[in-house]
């Protein structure tokens, strides 16, 4: 399983939401009283509750943002074509869809976002774009693409 961002904001909110009733819940009991007197627990739990939302959040924020990294392959392709680059003049051309870069793209370390988690018979794992994954697909028996959610870009 994998875990994302919106997995980990999800029960930032849930925490959230669980101190809000507990507290709710012993504020209900009226001074004086027995139950009041006797909250001392339930009070710190809300605490707890409140700071461990506050974690989740950063977590989640701090998992965004390594996932928002770039590929980093060692070449550029065409991000919705894959390698399909041809480079001429240091000027970069898809050959599928003709756009163009205005400097070597191919012989630059990948700058797309990483999209995807791919994991290979072996178990190692690699974060790359989606032009990548494209080549990936062709070339790797065997190996589990998993989809990096785009609801988890950073906060």
């Amino acid at each position: 399983m994998t875990v994302t961002p919106a997995q980990l904001r999800a029960l930032a909110s849930r925490a959230d939401a669980l101190a809000a009733e507990v507290r709710e819940l012993c504020l209900s009991a009226p001074a004086g009283t027995p139950e009041h007197d006797h909250l001392g627990a339930a009070w710190q739990a809300v605490e707890r509750l409140s700071a461990g939302a506050d974690d989740l959040g950063r977590a989640a924020g701090d998992l965004a943002a390594l996932q928002a990294r770039p590929c980093g392959m060692p070449w550029g392709v065409c991000p919705e074509h894959g390698n399909t680059l041809s480079t001429r003049a240091g000027i970069s051309t898809c050959r599928v869809c003709r756009r163009e870069w205005r400097h070597d793209r191919f012989g630059r370390p990948c700058e797309e976002p990483v999209t995807w988690k791919v994991i290979d018979q072996a178990g190692a794992e690699t974060r790359m774009c989606d032009g990548h994954v494209l080549g990936a697909r062709a070339v790797s028996a065997g190996a589990t693409f998993v989809r990096l959610e785009q609801a988890d870009a950073p906060l």
